[in-house]
């Protein structure tokens, strides 16, 4: 990322091949791969499926391709099966393949067919995040100062010796500040329908608190050149531990246990103005040393054609994060996401996404909803870290600006994409995007007690957001290069410091 946001984000994922289920009277030989054109009065046809013959997988174990896999010998095959679609998005979605071809040939007998599979395997080896930019503040007057430099970046190989296995690693920098992370999952641990998964993380981070005219005590921390704000040092040393199952072809969860330990030094004592009224600042932390444990509940419905440069389809997660009660945070969180892609007949695609999310309790701030993940205009979170220290830009001139962390968050956000190009070496594609959209972050107290001086419509904590630019999808993973991004290194007058 150059600039305010992530200019570059990186993942796994896998270039759509177009299927070849075949269907005729009788099982099709292997030249006769394509299904006849769909008729009302076309039965439908069933064959007896005598067995799965892979070709291709030169890295890729067979049982590992058989894993995203429903069918089985035996079963009754119906060529109008939306699940054998399905499957080819699910074996494109694993980022192990460039291009999935299913088709069928005859068996050694009238009434049965072999499935055959046939794959082009892609580069595993991928960074997954990059971030590069420049942390800012403002002074009074909205002017950006630029202080410091912040970098991250996490890799993965997500088919460790061809047995579906990711083990990861992540790194971000930043001035005082860095993440370390490390990640194992395996899909089918010992064998089983079961996943497993372990991610270690360490952040030994600060951040920064206060709106305006921000008055505090904090003999502890060097503040160096940040006057403006009132800094909260801590370190942060835990795990996550998981597992999970798929449901069907397009659905699974996964049930994941955290546990990790916090050393914050928070300002003895710190005020700033919220509105038009003084207030002390609520750090949201808990100081000296605590503990987080928390389970999480994940539900996902996935039918996507590829997890990048996706054409068509859904995908929907909802998930539930608790603190364990009588540990030092006790609070839920519920969170929902949709996202939905439709291709035109002009062959340009359009996405919509919907997200909200919602904390009872209370959490610590790095569990909160952070203005800057909802925004295109600001920098993200890289590996937990908030490097940035300026206020979201505050288009409407909403209350917005007076958030930094929330209890509560929501956005609805539409994209159109151009295909420029497609490709089958190093650059599998790339397209051109436009979106824009609106959000909202807000503590409790926005609904309770909104902050003085805002009147009418700018009591509501909303900010709209847009984003311009290219996506990528090449050999080390997706990549996305957003032109707005660049704006985010202007420090918006709307949004100044007043």
């Amino acid at each position: 990322m150059i600039g305010a946001r992530s200019l570059v984000w990186l993942s796994a994922l896998a270039v759509v091949a177009i299927p070849a289920l075949a269907s005729a009277a009788d099982p099709p030989s292997p030249s006769t791969t394509a299904s006849p054109p769909e008729t009302p009065q076309r039965a439908r046809l069933r064959y007896t499926l005598e067995g799965i013959e892979l070709r291709g997988n030169v890295r890729t174990a067979g049982r590992v391709v058989l894993r995203y896999v429903k069918f089985r010998a035996g079963d009754l095959l119906d060529v109008d099966d939306p699940e054998l679609e399905l499957t080819r998005y699910r074996l494109l979605g694993t980022g192990f393949f460039a291009q999935v071809d299913l088709s069928l040939r005859k068996g050694s007998r009238r009434g049965a067919a072999v499935l055959i599979i046939e794959v082009v395997e892609r580069n595993t080896l991928v960074v997954q995040n990059l971030w590069a930019g420049v942390a800012a503040d403002e002074d009074t007057a909205g002017n950006a100062r630029p202080l410091s430099a912040f970098l991250g970046v996490q890799v993965a190989e997500t088919n460790l010796a061809g047995t579906g296995i990711t083990l990861g690693a992540g790194v971000a920098l930043a001035a005082d500040q860095f993440a370390l992370r490390t990640s194992f999952v395996d899909p089918s641990f010992v064998g089983t329908g079961w996943s497993a998964a372990i991610t270690v993380l360490y952040n030994d981070a600060r951040d920064f608190f206060g709106n305006r005219d921000v008055l505090f005590e904090a003999p502890l921390i060097a503040q160096r050149e940040v006057t403006d704000y009132a800094v909260v040092a801590y370190r942060r040393f835990g795990a996550t531990i998981g597992t999970g199952h798929d449901l069907g072809v397009s659905s699974s969860f996964a049930l994941d246990y955290h546990l990790e330990q916090i050393d914050a030094t928070v300002p003895v004592a710190a005020s700033h103005m919220r509105g038009l009224s003084r207030e002390p600042v609520d750090f949201s932390i808990r100081p000296g040393r605590s503990v987080l444990s928390t389970v999480r509940g994940t539900l996902t419905y996935d039918t996507r054609d590829a997890p990048f440069l996706t054409a068509r389809g859904t995908h929907a997660q909802a998930s539930v994060t608790v603190g364990i009660p009588g540990t030092d945070y006790s609070f839920q969180k519920f969170e929902g996401t949709l996202r939905r892609w439709w291709r035109l007949p002009w062959r340009h695609v359009v996405r919509f996404d919907a997200y909200v999310g919602a904390i009872a309790g209370d959490a610590p701030f790095f569990e909160q909803f952070y203005v800057g993940d909802f925004t295109d205009l600001l920098p993200d979170r890289l590996l937990a870290l908030a490097p940035d220290r300026r206020q979201p830009p505050n288009l409407l001139g909403t209350d917005i600006i007076e958030v930094r962390y929330g209890d509560f968050a929501a956005k609805i956000e539409g994209e159109y994409r151009i295909p420029l190009y497609t490709g089958r070496e190093s650059v599998y594609g790339v397209d051109l995007f436009a979106s824009a959209g609106i959000y909202s972050v807000a503590t409790r107290r926005e609904f309770t007690d909104p902050p003085t001086g805002y009147r009418g419509w700018s009591r509501l904590p909303v900010d709209v957001t847009g984003n311009l630019g290219l996506r990528l999808d090449t050999k080390l993973g997706g990549v996305t290069i957003a032109f707005s991004n660049v704006l985010g290194l202007v420090a918006a007058r709307n949004g100044a410091r007043k």
